[in-house]
């Protein structure tokens, strides 16, 4: 069984981001810090929305090379987008429509993000155990996400499109 996930990382990442308007170097220290600091997880990163092409681009992450355009509303990723909701996957190979983008992958916990009532992507985490996010995993992770985009500036993200 793996570690739980430890609510410091909520305090971890708005130290870190204290001060930085930077969004890219913003995410990009998040996927960092998710990565050193949860176990069992092989990858942790961003997926960001471009309105244009009605799908999610990969952004910033920490694991090996990933799908780089994700349709909305298609595998966990754009699923978790377009229902704007959570989305925990116990075992990925089981969820219609999965994208095996990392054949390692065996679970995966998906948060979408939003700023200043902007959708503006994802953040994704995977993990080469089954069943590895558990409720109380989930909760941390959605308060990191929660102190983390308070860090973000969507206008910026918009300029990428």
């Amino acid at each position: 069984m793996s570690e739980p996930i430890n609510q410091i990382i909520v305090e971890q990442i708005d130290a870190l981001l204290f001060n930085e308007t930077n969004t890219i170097t913003n995410l990009s220290n998040a996927s960092a810090l998710l990565k050193s600091e949860v176990t069992d997880i092989n990858w942790a990163g961003f997926y960001l929305y471009n309105e244009h092409q009605d799908e999610l681009a990969l952004g910033p992450f920490q694991g090996n090379v990933a799908c780089m355009h994700i349709k909305n509303g298609t595998g966990v990723c754009g699923t978790s987008f377009k229902e704007d909701q959570i989305l925990r996957v116990k075992n990925v190979h089981e969820f219609p429509g999965h994208i095996a983008c990392d054949s390692a992958s065996n679970s995966e916990i998906v948060l979408p993000l939003t700023v200043n009532g902007q959708k503006i992507g994802v953040l994704d985490i995977d993990s080469p155990t089954i069943n590895r996010f558990d409720a109380e995993d989930e909760a941390v992770l959605a308060n990191f996400r929660d102190a983390l985009v308070k860090h973000i500036d969507s206008s910026i993200l918009s300029a990428l499109n």
